[in-house]
């Protein structure tokens, strides 16, 4: 069995969101499976996804300071400038952490780990509400 659905986020200030609830409640207007893959697609270019630490709101906010230093805003060589300082940095940010992830899912939520929670990487001051592509298969039940 497969399906898909799209899960319209809402816009968020930038920096690591945690949307795993999200993700969850999403699942649940989705027919069920006992046991089964989830694969996230993010249609945006300037937004990754990654799976992290779901408890400690520091380990989002240390990625942040992190990949900020990693990609700074205003460099020099960079020459896709029309949308901004933030916009080339944020692709750059996008393509190392990538914009999907393939999870597992039993019995219609999300099966991770105990510290394992899905996080939306907003790498734009203003990056407004973002799509997420949601591609269910597996064993209905």
């Amino acid at each position: 069995m497969w399906q898909q659905h799209t899960l319209n986020l809402k816009a968020r200030a930038r920096g690591f969101h945690l949307i795993t609830a999200e993700i969850n409640a999403a699942l649940q207007g989705m027919p069920a499976v006992s046991c089964g893959l989830l694969h996230l697609q993010l249609l945006h270019t300037s937004a990754s996804l990654s799976l992290n630490e779901n408890a400690d709101p520091d380990v989002r906010g240390d990625f942040e300071r992190f990949f900020n230093r990693l990609v700074p805003e205003n460099t020099p060589y960079f020459r896709h400038l029309d949308e901004g300082p933030d916009d080339m940095p944020a692709h750059i940010k996008s393509s190392i952490l990538g914009t999907s992830l393939l999870l597992p899912v039993n019995r219609q939520q999300l099966a991770l780990g105990t510290w394992q929670g899905v996080y939306l990487g907003e790498h734009r001051d203003a990056g407004g509400s973002r799509r997420l592509l949601l591609t269910l298969q597996g064993q209905p039940g």
